[in-house]
């Protein structure tokens, strides 16, 4: 193991970089993994790092040594707080890695596919990843709006559902939808949507969610063939676009299983 103590390191600048910026992700195509969690399941996915960091404290952990020698790259040992200032995360774990974007997937029109458009807080679009893996969902479409979906905050907030989705950026959804062959269902507030308890959701089907201040862009909401709303009896009028998502992706697994 390599021990790198000096901030202008050219690895620890370009750690920085890719930490504080996803724009400077995509345009070098790498990525942080944050946490043993994570490395894990990019490890178990037969996902290849490039490069394993430890902090100082964190080379002190059996479990994180073993994980960092088991994933056959180079390994570096940075100073606890050299490693805090090119962390992700505000409460960095001790061990994170570099690995590169995997390439671009084309979006497939079968089974349930999640379409995400104008997604752009990173937490939730993690925190919809991450439900969306868990209901067994196998596609996410995510429009040119959306958060970068391998930004290191992204990431975090999936907990590895990156490794087990089939995930499409920046997809132009018009085409696509036309020629699906099931229902395309867009969630809503208005009277005139059925409740979702209500809606058929045997598969294929799409599910339509969009950003949190805006809703659905209107070409893609004219594309819906079932408008859906989610009963609430409480005193709240909408719910945050994760759960959400969570609510209606389970209700249909409830239902199918």
């Amino acid at each position: 193991m390599q021990t790198i103590t000096s901030r202008d390191n050219p690895l620890v600048k370009r750690l920085r970089a890719l930490a504080r910026s996803a724009r400077e992700c995509r345009k070098q195509g790498l990525t942080l993994l944050d946490g043993d969690h994570l490395l894990s399941a990019a490890l178990e996915a037969g996902m290849p790092l490039q490069q394993v960091l430890l902090s100082e404290s964190g080379s002190r952990r059996d479990g994180y040594v073993l994980l960092a020698q088991g994933a056959g790259c180079p390994v570096s040992v940075l100073p606890d707080p050299l490693f805090a200032s090119v962390s992700p995360v505000e409460t960095p774990s001790g061990v994170m890695a570099l690995m590169a974007v995997p390439p671009p997937v084309d979006p497939q029109s079968v089974g349930t596919v999640l379409v995400l458009d104008g997604i752009q807080d990173a937490g939730n679009l993690g925190s919809i990843l991450r439900t969306a893996a868990a209901a067994g969902v196998a596609q996410a479409w995510l429009t040119e709006g959306c958060a970068q979906a391998w930004s290191p905050r992204v990431l975090r907030a999936g907990m590895g559902a990156h490794f087990v989705l089939s995930i499409a950026e920046r997809v132009d959804t018009g085409p696509l939808l036309t020629r699906f062959p099931g229902e395309i269902i867009a969630t809503e507030l208005g009277e005139a949507s059925i409740s979702l308890y209500d809606c058929p959701l045997a598969a294929p089907v799409v599910w339509m969610f969009g950003s949190e201040g805006q809703g659905l862009s209107r070409p893609l909401a004219a594309l819906a063939t079932q408008r859906v709303r989610i009963p609430m009896p409480g005193r709240i009028e909408s719910l945050n676009v994760a759960a959400a998502v969570a609510v209606c992706l389970f209700e249909q697994q409830r239902r199918c299983c």
